[in-house]
């Protein structure tokens, strides 16, 4: 499809997507809550539009990508939402990380007007946003996934279409569920080891070539040896996402047992004030709890 793009969230995610979608040449149409996130897009030639009204009444296409359901309810079907502009045909991409259930109603909303909508939740972290090598996971109608190929090859090397409207959020909620209730795991193993006298650099190296080893070791435990804890993505969003799964698990009737005792590790970090540090954080909870920092490999 040609024309503009609009592209409504430009934080740690939506930014770099966005100037992926710019350095493919695509034309876009920017709005965030925090008008200094758009000054790299409109460096490199992006429109500022003040509402996401304002955004949706100047393309075809809009891509949003906010951090809670309430925010992507406001920007899609709010006062001064998308909803208020948007021609018959405009294509609403929802990447944000939402309720399935909410999602759904939203595409109810914009359907009665003419407007398709498809969930389109992204996985990888910042640093595969800053790539372009996102796995795009999409629910939506067929024909409307392939008029947003281009803008999924842009901002991504992976696009899973898993089923109809929700389904891409469904499919994130399992994943990010792995993932949150595993980084607590690591977290443990590695306060353990050192608590039991093992070097860390050591039980990095033995588990990540053995029966031990994840995605989430790989990505949290060299994090956790250096002590860097700047995020990728931050407790305040791991527990969020935690919420929704157990929430999206209780309207299915689904029990959830280890998402639900992790998320409550989760909020003892954010108790602790960590809430915008990276999830890898998680380890401080178990380091003060045993007496031991992972780091150094030596009693506190």
């Amino acid at each position: 499809m040609a024309g503009k793009v609009g592209f409504i969230g430009l934080g740690a995610m939506g930014g770099p997507m966005a100037l992926n979608l710019v350095k493919a040449g695509f034309k876009l149409v920017v709005h965030d809550i925090d008008q200094t996130k758009t000054a790299p897009l409109r460096a490199k030639g992006a429109e500022l539009a003040g509402t996401a009204e304002a955004v949706a009444a100047a393309v075809d296409r809009t891509i949003v990508i906010v951090e809670t359901t309430e925010q992507a309810e406001s920007v899609i079907a709010g006062e001064r939402g998308i909803i208020k502009s948007a021609k018959a045909g405009h294509i609403v991409l929802c990447m944000a990380t939402i309720d399935p259930f909410a999602a759904r109603t939203l595409a109810d909303q914009l359907a009665a007007q003419g407007i398709a909508m498809l969930d389109a939740p992204v996985s990888g972290g910042t640093g595969r946003a800053q790539s372009g090598e996102l796995s795009v996971i999409v629910g939506g109608a067929a024909d409307v996934v392939a008029k947003c190929e281009d803008l999924f090859k842009a901002m991504g090397n992976r696009t899973f279409h898993v089923g109809p409207l929700g389904s891409g959020l469904a499919m994130k909620l399992v994943n990010n569920m792995l993932v949150q209730v595993n980084t607590v795991a690591v977290a443990e193993a590695m306060v353990l080891g050192v608590k039991a006298g093992l070097d860390p650099q050591m039980i990095y190296d033995v588990v990540r070539v053995s029966t031990g080893a994840s995605a989430a070791w790989e990505l949290r435990v060299p994090r956790i040896l250096s002590g860097d804890f700047v995020p990728g993505g931050t407790i305040d969003i791991s527990y969020k996402d935690q919420e929704l799964e157990t929430a999206f698990a209780k309207r299915l009737g689904v029990p959830l047992l280890l998402a639900n005792v992790t998320q409550q590790v989760y909020q003892m970090a954010r108790a602790k004030g960590l809430n915008k540090q990276d999830g890898s954080a998680i380890v401080k909870v178990f380091e003060q709890m045993a007496g031991v920092t992972v780091k150094k490999g030596t009693k506190e």
